[in-house]
């Protein structure tokens, strides 16, 4: 396992270097985001996804969310992005906000379960975001812990067991956030929530404000 210490006053993308060159080699890095820490590999990489759930001791039927760097990333993993959801991550994006869209075909089954949909996120953190565009793949992001146990805000919180099966850890601190993101289905009509985290009160306040005839764009 290799630590990386972020400092914030040198350059970032030569002290990310070492993890970007594990994801496009399919292996598996824990980092920050804005809401708690993540453990990812490339989302289109199966042997690496299978990785993670093996490292988590995660069940097979759970799907894993995944960050991009922009919604402009969002064609090689969806078919389609409704302008419901576009207002949506027009609000909340980046941030806290796994958005459930369908997928493309191209994206592993082992990501969604099986099933034809897969939560997206834009994170709002200046070291998952330049990790992102400097690996260039999609980055699978449950959060970095044994399965059941509660999601880590700092690298302190994480049993060396854990730690010592990845290839990289990337530790910032402390994550800004500290509670998971909020899970929207924009599949449904009208969109629902399926997990509450991140201003959750707030993100159903605007859905619950949205005009009806919007929902059949």
């Amino acid at each position: 396992m290799h630590l990386i210490r972020v400092d914030h006053n040198r350059d970032l993308a030569s002290q990310l270097q070492p993890a970007v060159e594990v994801l496009q080699s399919g292996g598996v890095v824990i980092f920050p985001t804005d809401t708690v820490y993540g453990i990812g590999c490339d989302a289109l990489h199966t042997a690496a996804v299978e990785k993670v759930f093996q490292i988590k001791g995660r069940e097979a039927g759970k799907p894993l969310p995944v960050l991009v760097a922009s919604v402009g990333d969002l064609p090689r993993l969806v078919r389609t992005v409704p302008p419901v959801a576009r207002k949506l991550m027009e609000k909340f994006l980046p941030g806290g906000v796994t958005v459930v869209l369908p997928k493309r075909a191209s994206v592993p089954d082992i990501v969604t379960a099986g099933t034809e949909t897969i939560g997206v996120r834009i994170p709002d953190h200046p070291v998952t975001l330049a990790l992102l565009r400097l690996s260039g793949v999609a980055l699978t992001a449950p959060s970095a812990n044994f399965s059941g146990e509660p999601p880590p805000r700092r690298v302190a919180d994480m049993p060396m067991s854990l730690l010592e099966q990845v290839d990289v850890v990337i530790d910032d601190g402390d994550a800004p956030g500290g509670v998971p993101s909020t899970v929207v289905d924009m599949t449904s009509s009208p969109p629902r929530i399926l997990r509450a985290g991140w201003r959750a009160v707030e993100i159903e306040a605007w859905l619950s404000a949205l005009p009806t005839d919007s929902l059949d764009d």
